[in-house]
């Protein structure tokens, strides 16, 4: 009897013969599951990458403009100077190009650099150019229905000014609604007409003023120019200007005119509608904690992983960037494992960002050791790294709890591990290897302890008052976290802009060699997730809660000493 697998083998068979050269084949995780052939009329979107000049030039200049250490710290890159590390050389262009005018296609490109090109085809064009069988998939876990192939070929004298193909034979798992990077634990129990109600409330909830008093963040507003917050949306999120009005009248009634926020769109995404959880928590939370400093809600319209790069390519072809660019979601990290040259697409995205002079802030992933979703990854046999939050040129935030006693502990959620793709940056090493030394052998074969560790820093992720629609809840997750430790960098920014000194760009070689001591150390509780077995936090840098929580006052003490 034919089953859909076979009958996919045999038309991957048939069509071998059709291209000479690079073959790559790949098994799918057993929970995807093939349905039939893709229509043959049916359209596909396919990003094609180009191999940059010179990454790790950029990775250099990276590190030589972060490093607080270096002459040239603070020295960010100019537009022009990114894109020449990353261009492609001009003969993969003609290489590529050449090859896809001999199918009468006729890319666009679509990143600043030019290292990416589009093309719209039919799937029986895809099946053709790429020798290809395009099949319907379906995740099990999450119901996504993936238009892939378990393999393709690149001509041989194209392949080496090709890195690849997306989404051919890339088997990740869209954002999904149903596991939301945060919950709604329940309706907040405040009087929505009264007036700031005190710092008692911070013994049940958090508001803007619990952030001030515990983390010293100032109430006054950000004054200088160009100083700029983005916020990435996906999943059809979008937050309000009513729910901002009323929450500013509740909780900042200091604020006299409750700030506008700009909506954009990428990849069609929503600009307007009823206000919904993680766009409402995440605004709410950095204009009204960042209080003046200009925000921007960037709503993706494509919840794929390419959304993800649709984004940074859009704003690396701004003149302008913003300063800071907080973002709530994020995959599981064994989605990407035999899509290594993916991954680090991404992670080169960022590199750019950061050496332009925005520091770029990832959730660290709500499910402890098991990344972000439970129904995927807690039946592990090792611990399950979370995504994008391994990569070493972005800020990983975890979560804390313990406002109601003073003394803040792990969230149990709060994810935090180590990459099983990216190694572990030298800027990292000593406080790792710290930590690891006083671990010992617990978790012993659960995780790689050479790849990158993450969370960098963390705050309180628990019970943040939220207006969605009319209402008001309670919400919580390291996407309560993040825009905290975006609204903190976004306020010493504004310091630093004001004193002409640059703004703080990329802050991790920063963080591990001279910031622990602004920072609040949380050394009880750990980070199990959904399992038995967590990272216990220790005194010094840890898994769950990296090196804890912002004190403002002393971070911008460090800052201006700069």
């Amino acid at each position: 009897m034919l089953t859909p697998r076979t009958l996919v083998a045999l038309t991957i068979a048939s069509a071998i013969a059709l291209v000479h050269g690079r073959r790559t084949t790949v098994v799918p995780k057993a929970k995807f599951v093939p349905l039939h052939p893709a229509a043959s009329t049916a359209l596909l979107q396919l990003t094609l990458v180009l191999p940059p000049t010179n990454i790790d030039g950029l990775h250099a200049a990276l590190y030589d403009v972060s490093d607080p250490k270096s002459a040239n710290y603070g020295k960010h890159l100019s537009k022009s100077d990114v894109e020449a590390f990353v261009a492609p050389k001009p003969e993969s262009v003609q290489a590529v190009t050449a090859w896809l005018a001999q199918h009468s296609i006729h890319p666009e490109v679509v990143s600043p650099s030019g290292d990416m090109l589009r093309i719209d085809i039919p799937v029986s064009k895809a099946n053709e150019l790429l020798a290809a069988n395009f099949t319907e998939f379906k995740d099990k876990d999450t119901g996504a229905i993936l238009t892939r192939t378990l393999s393709v070929s690149i001509p041989d004298d194209v392949e080496q000014h090709l890195q690849y193909l997306f989404p051919t034979t890339q088997f990740i798992t869209p954002l999904h609604p149903n596991h939301p990077p945060f919950k709604v634990v329940s309706p907040a129990p405040v009087n929505p007409t009264s007036k700031r109600q005190g710092v008692d409330i911070c013994s049940i909830d958090v508001v803007p003023q619990c952030l001030e008093d515990y983390y010293h963040v100032p109430a006054a507003p950000g004054t200088a120019p160009g100083n700029s917050i983005a916020v990435a949306a996906y999943l059809n999120e979008i937050a309000t200007e009513e729910d901002l009005e009323f929450f500013f009248m509740v909780w900042r009634p200091d604020v006299t005119t409750t700030p506008e926020f700009d909506v954009v769109s990428i990849d069609g995404g929503i600009t307007s509608g009823d206000g919904t959880g993680e766009a409402s928590l995440d605004i709410q939370y950095t204009v009204g904690v960042a209080t003046g400093v200009p925000t921007t809600l960037y709503s993706v319209g494509d919840s794929s992983s390419q959304g993800f790069i649709d984004i940074v390519n859009f704003l690396l072809g701004l003149d302008e960037l913003p300063l800071v660019l907080t973002t709530s979601y994020g995959f599981n990290e064994s989605d990407f494992e035999g899509s290594e040259d993916f991954a680090n697409t991404f992670c080169n995205a960022y590199a750019q960002l950061g050496a332009r002079g925005t520091s770029v802030f990832f959730a660290s992933g709500d499910n402890g050791v098991y990344s972000f979703a439970s129904d995927s990854e807690c039946d592990r046999t090792t611990f399950g790294p979370s995504f994008p939050s391994g990569c070493p040129f972005l800020t990983s935030v975890g979560a804390t709890t313990g406002f109601d006693s003073g003394t803040e502990v792990v969230a149990d959620f709060s994810g935090g591990g180590f990459s099983n793709i990216f190694p572990q940056p030298s800027y990292q090493s000593t406080a790792v290897q710290s930590y690891l030394d006083a671990l010992g052998s617990t978790n012993a074969g659960l995780f790689n302890r050479s790849g990158r560790a993450y969370p960098d820093v963390s705050a309180q992720g628990i019970n943040y008052v939220t207006r969605i629609n009319g209402t008001f809840f309670l919400s919580e997750g390291t996407s309560a976290s993040t825009p905290v430790w975006a609204s903190v960098v976004a306020l010493l920014n504004d310091a630093l802009l004001n004193a002409g000194k640059p703004p703080l760009g990329f802050i991790n070689p920063l963080l591990y060699s001279e910031g622990a001591a602004a920072l609040n150390d949380i050394t009880s509780g750990s980070n199990t997730g959904c399992g038995a077995q967590g990272f216990p936090a220790l005194a010094g840098w840890d898994p769950a809660t990296g090196f804890g929580s912002p004190d403002y006052d002393k971070l911008l003490a460090l800052v201006m000493s700069l």
